[in-house]
């Protein structure tokens, strides 16, 4: 069984590797030693490969990045690769994941829904039609000769008018 090393530090993300690598994988989580890798690349790929590289680096072992981002429409794409700071001032510069010391990052994803809502009411998308967005997943496979496995996913959808559920995190709500 191969070890593989989660980039993440988010662990609602990684229990979602987790159920959907299954017993395939060894996996274990980024060491604490290891730093957040600073994600201010232009694309989905660009991140998840930064973090890839950069948590096989430290660790010696194949690791497994990603990096999503929701697409909307309406917004020309937006927030995109900004999905996970879209909330914030966009003159803010590109961080890894927060830290203790940040906001709950309940906070940080309440307060990115509460922007989309206001800028689809902005643009006058009130119709399921014109709310069609899509997330969109990439997600590399670093291993340490430099070879790399690259997936992408999609999921189409459109933006609900308000949250709802209690499920999942982030937009997912």
């Amino acid at each position: 069984m191969t070890r593989l090393v989660v980039a993440s530090a988010n662990p609602d993300k990684a229990a979602e590797i987790a159920a959907i690598v299954g017993p395939t994988w060894d996996l274990v989580p980024r060491p604490a030693s290891v730093p957040d890798v600073v994600e201010d690349a232009d694309t989905l790929e660009g991140n998840a490969r930064l973090k890839a590289v950069a948590i096989s680096a430290a660790t010696g072992a194949t690791a497994l990045a990603d990096d999503t981002g929701l697409e909307v429409d309406a917004l020309g794409g937006a927030p995109g690769v900004r999905s996970a700071r879209y909330a914030a001032d966009a003159t803010d510069p590109p961080r890894a994941d927060p830290d203790p010391a940040d906001p709950d990052p309940a906070d940080i994803a309440a307060a990115n829904i509460a922007r989309l809502l206001a800028e689809l009411e902005r643009v006058g998308a009130t119709r399921p039609d014109q709310r069609r967005a899509r997330f969109r997943t990439l997600v590399i496979v670093h291993r340490t000769d430099g070879s790399e496995t690259v997936a992408e996913g999609v999921v189409d959808g459109s933006i609900a008018a308000a949250p709802r559920g209690d499920g999942g995190f982030g937009y997912d709500p």
